[in-house]
């Protein structure tokens, strides 16, 4: 790999005698990973785990596996998967994730919160909220609400509100020159230091959101000490409120410079790309108090299809609050503020859609709702698999009663279908259809 003499130099310098091993490691391949999704009821056993990860395995997974289409891995290089892992969301607690896309740490927050608590998933670029959409979606989040916002806009409407903020910030992407060569093109020795500025003027929004109480977690795939350790002295010196906690090193984690309790990943001492983490805790102690989230919105004709199609169809009685937005049906976690001033890419779960006097199920819901948690369903194999993702109807070898029921492939779900006799009626969205 042809790396920037400037670079070469500066981390020689930085890095002493671990240096040459260091720079050597650019010749060696990138390392994938991927981890399980634990809201799903049905997993299959994966060789190479990541040692000491709940979740995490070394090695790649096709994009059009049933493993990945159902929403039962997600993948992530290993370095990657340790901000969420340093972060580990307490059930309950009100998180935000605040450069979210394309769904990484987002996924991996809500493996910790299991269905309760909040998580707010903010991606500014439009394009990118719509790739963040989709992979919340498919990873089967029920208690999120993915913002498509500035943060100025953002801060206004959650001041002191998160219990829990990650930032893995904009960066020069040293981390990811193995992964992505293209990167090196854009690395010139006064790069890290123009994206500090941009570190530090997201990170004094975010600050604004941060319950007393609270904790932050700053990440960069970068090892530039000007985007890492002096970005938190600077924290610590801006907020005094702030204090540093140690990260615990595994894996071949090294500390940071002069900041022993952060955290870095040089890629030939640890299996994975290159990651910085620090996790700070705030030692504020009055909380803010929030008023209730909104009362429902629903007509009474909505609402009771809603209710019987929720009596006839589902075990569970699914927790937050009820919204319409035109004929689209939303559950919104509990206990948010109000967010009419924000672009919203994502309303919480949506349910489904409200046509001419019946309520018909959402491909969201189908993936969200485990196997025990429907009344009925209907298992394919991997060959109708392959025929439903494609578009074409799949037909039954024996009739059943005509109606909803959940698609199961592997025991997970894939949206709801309609059966008519010996027909399964395709509603896998047609935007995620294969050739």
């Amino acid at each position: 790999m042809n790396l920037p003499k400037d670079f070469v130099e500066k981390y020689n310098n930085l890095l002493k005698t671990d240096g040459a091993d260091f720079i050597a490691s650019f010749e060696k391949p990138a390392i994938s990973g991927f981890r399980v999704n634990p809201l799903k009821k049905q997993l299959p056993t994966f060789p190479d785990p990541i040692p000491q990860t709940p979740w995490g395995y070394y090695g790649k997974i096709s994009g059009h596996s049933i493993a990945h289409v159902s929403g039962v891995v997600y993948s992530q290089e290993p370095a990657a998967q340790m901000v969420g892992q340093i972060a580990a969301p307490k059930k309950g607690e009100r998180v935000l994730d605040l450069a979210a896309a394309p769904g990484g740490k987002s996924t991996h927050l809500l493996s910790y919160l299991q269905h309760t608590g909040i998580l707010v998933s903010n991606e500014i670029s439009t394009k990118r909220s719509k790739v963040l959409v989709e992979n919340i979606e498919r990873f089967g989040g029920r208690n999120v609400v993915v913002t498509n916002e500035s943060l100025n806009r953002l801060a206004a409407v959650f001041k002191d509100y998160f219990d829990l903020i990650v930032l893995d910030a904009p960066c020069s992407g040293e981390g990811m020159f193995r992964k992505n060569p293209e990167a090196i093109k854009y690395w010139d020795t006064e790069y890290p230091q123009e994206c500090s500025l941009l570190q530090k003027e997201i990170l004094r929004e975010s600050i604004k959101m941060l319950a007393p109480g609270g904790r932050l977690v700053y990440s960069t795939c970068t090892w530039a000490p000007e985007e890492n350790e002096e970005v938190v002295s600077w924290l610590l010196e801006a907020y005094d409120f702030l204090e540093l906690e140690p990260v615990d090193k595994i894996n071949g984690m090294k500390e940071g410079i002069n900041l022993p309790q952060t955290a870095r990943m040089y890629p030939h001492l640890f299996k994975g790309e290159g990651q910085f983490v620090a996790k700070l805790i705030d030692k504020r102690k009055t909380k803010r108090v929030f008023p209730k989230s909104g009362r429902s919105n629903l007509t009474k004709q909505q609402l009771e299809l809603w209710v019987e199609f929720q009596k006839t169809h589902l075990r569970i009685q699914l927790e937050g609050v009820l919204q319409s937005f035109g004929q689209e049906l939303y559950l919104l976690p509990n206990d948010l503020p109000d967010l009419s001033k924000l672009k919203i890419a994502r309303n919480g779960l949506h349910l489904g859609t409200f046509k001419k006097n019946r309520f018909e199920p959402s491909f969201a819901l189908g993936v969200a709702l485990t196997s025990d948690e429907t009344i009925s369903s209907i298992a394919i194999n991997e060959d109708d698999f392959k025929q439903y993702l494609s578009g074409n109807i799949i037909t039954l070898e024996k009739e059943y009663p005509k109606g909803w029921y959940q698609l199961l492939v592997a025991g997970n779900g894939l949206g709801f279908v309609k059966i008519v006799g010996k027909t399964i009626k395709n509603f896998y969205p047609k935007g995620l259809r294969t050739p």
